[in-house]
């Protein structure tokens, strides 16, 4: 099994890492915005606009994922 790790292949590895590793980077990075809204005492309409303005660049990769998913279909 040379060229594997664990029996996986390269690609299965790289796939996992991009899917559940940016994942998980953009869980991290929803946190970090919900902590600067907090400690900054944005209030309802600026938390909002935090959320909506910083947010807004992850909305590409997950509407990539979908597509990607509904196009193997």
């Amino acid at each position: 099994m040379q060229g594997t790790l664990f029996g996986y292949s390269e690609s299965e590895v790289a796939e996992f890492g991009a899917t559940f590793g940016i994942a998980a980077l953009i869980l991290f990075m929803l946190f970090i915005i919900g902590n600067l809204a907090y400690r900054s005492k944005a209030g309802k309409t600026g938390t909002f606009a935090l959320f909506l303005v910083l947010a807004l660049g992850m909305v590409g990769f997950v509407a990539k994922i979908v597509i990607q998913t509904l196009w193997k279909i």
